[in-house]
């Protein structure tokens, strides 16, 4: 298994950058003007930036500074809320066709599930032109609700061995982690891994099963301020 995490270092010039820089709609800093929402979600400064972060304690280290601080209370439910609702209406469409899956979890993370058979090929790494727009609407989401973390993670059935079902589902995060990377989603708030099919989510018995087991899983987590 591989697992690829930003550098503690670039995440500091990145909160060096960004704490000098005015945010938009699609930065990592709500509206001045929303008091609302201003008193509900904290910021830690742009120096605030803790250790790498880590497949353990998933945002709460190095990207409060690169996001522009983290979220705080009652915060961090509304604005995991919000980001699942865009979700679920920007990718009905799909949603309802079975090509991708969004759960909302009770720990204010998101899930999204694709699936190769919608994703890619048999034995490739490549991404469907077909599912590129899908994966446009995710970034564009992403971007918007900047003040969290993805972490992509490519799984396999049973067939095969390590050998093989490990690269494959390690290339297969990668294509996606590369695909967002070019959509302009902050390298610092990413990560990819390959598990192979030490992970199946159902009985590798039946070719469903199988199916179901051959996916891509992005991981959606608040950054939280401490």
């Amino acid at each position: 298994m591989s697992f690829r995490r930003p550098a503690l270092l670039a995440a500091l010039i990145a909160a060096v950058t960004l704490t000098g820089c005015a945010t938009d709609e699609y930065g990592n800093r709500l509206p001045t003007n929303d008091t609302t929402m201003g008193a509900i979600i904290g910021t830690l400064g742009g120096a605030a930036v803790g250790a790498a972060i880590n497949h353990k304690n998933r945002g709460k280290g190095a990207l409060i500074g690169a996001v522009g601080g983290g979220l705080a209370g009652a915060g961090v439910g509304y604005y995991m809320d919000q980001q699942a609702r865009d979700f679920q209406k920007q990718l009905a469409s799909q949603i309802q066709a079975g090509a991708i899956d969004v759960q909302k979890r009770a720990d204010n993370t998101i899930m999204v599930t694709m699936t190769s058979a919608t994703a890619f090929d048999t034995n490739s790494a490549a991404l469907k032109p077909g599912f590129m727009p899908t994966l446009d609407t995710i970034s564009r989401i992403v971007n918007k609700y900047g003040k969290t973390t993805l972490i992509i993670t490519g799984h396999t059935d049973s067939s095969g061995n390590d050998r093989i079902n490990v690269p494959l589902s390690q290339n297969r995060a990668k294509s996606v982690y590369d695909y967002f990377l070019g959509k302009q989603v902050n390298s610092q708030r990413l990560g990819y891994q390959g598990v192979g099919a030490s992970r199946p989510r159902a009985s590798n018995a039946t070719e469903y099963g199988k199916q179901m087991n051959r996916r891509v899983e992005v991981l959606i987590e608040p950054v939280v301020a401490n």
